[in-house]
């Protein structure tokens, strides 16, 4: 299954709405380790994307460039910075194309993941955003079936957070308290999760 430029703008549209609706989980658990506003980075980001993805497009890399420049204006926060890093490394990937072929897209994770590490200066193993990236492009490119690509990512998601609660934080703000870190979920991580889709509780 290929993904055209239609149905990457309602499921980026899907994830803004996602951006918006936890928001305030998400500046509860960034509150815990972090400046709280997490979630008021999301909504913000949120409500740009979806002013930003009224008209459609003919490719989806013009998309994804909307996306980008809307993160970027949303916030100075390091999370909406990597967010707008992220869609535009996407949206240069697929420069030029009519779809996004399902074959294409752990690969074009692991190029996101290598573009954050680049720009934040994280690394896998850190209790970060980048562990639940690296764990759904895992999951993908270890499945044949598109049509659960949605359940395979937020199980992927969701298992990442799982195995990190217990591992302290090593970078941003979080490593200042890397001892009260162990035993609390990673806010990016979840933040993941809840863009994806992933309804599943995590304290």
């Amino acid at each position: 299954m290929n993904f055209g430029a239609e149905d990457i703008r309602v499921w980026l549209c899907n994830c803004a709405e996602r951006m918006i609706s936890s928001a305030p989980e998400m500046n509860e658990l960034d509150a815990r380790l972090g400046d709280g506003d997490l979630g008021a980075t999301l909504e913000k980001c949120g409500e740009l994307i979806q002013s930003a993805l009224v008209e459609q497009k003919d490719q989806p890399a013009d998309h994804f460039k909307a996306c980008a420049s809307a993160c970027m204006r949303a916030s100075g926060s390091s999370f909406g910075t990597l967010m707008g890093v992220a869609c535009m490394t996407v949206a240069k990937e697929l420069n030029g194309q009519k779809e996004l072929k399902f074959d294409k897209i752990a690969p074009l994770i692991g190029t996101i993941t290598k573009a954050l590490m680049a720009r934040g200066g994280g690394k896998l193993g850190d209790k970060t955003a980048l562990d639940s990236l690296d764990a759904i492009r895992l999951a993908i490119q270890g499945t044949n079936q598109s049509e659960n690509l949605k359940i395979v990512s937020c199980q992927a998601a969701d298992s990442a957070v799982e195995a990190f609660l217990n591992q302290p934080n090593k970078i941003g703000r979080a490593r200042m308290f890397a001892e009260k870190s162990i035993g609390l979920n990673d806010p990016g991580m979840v933040a993941v999760s809840r863009i994806i889709g992933s309804d599943t509780a995590h304290a």
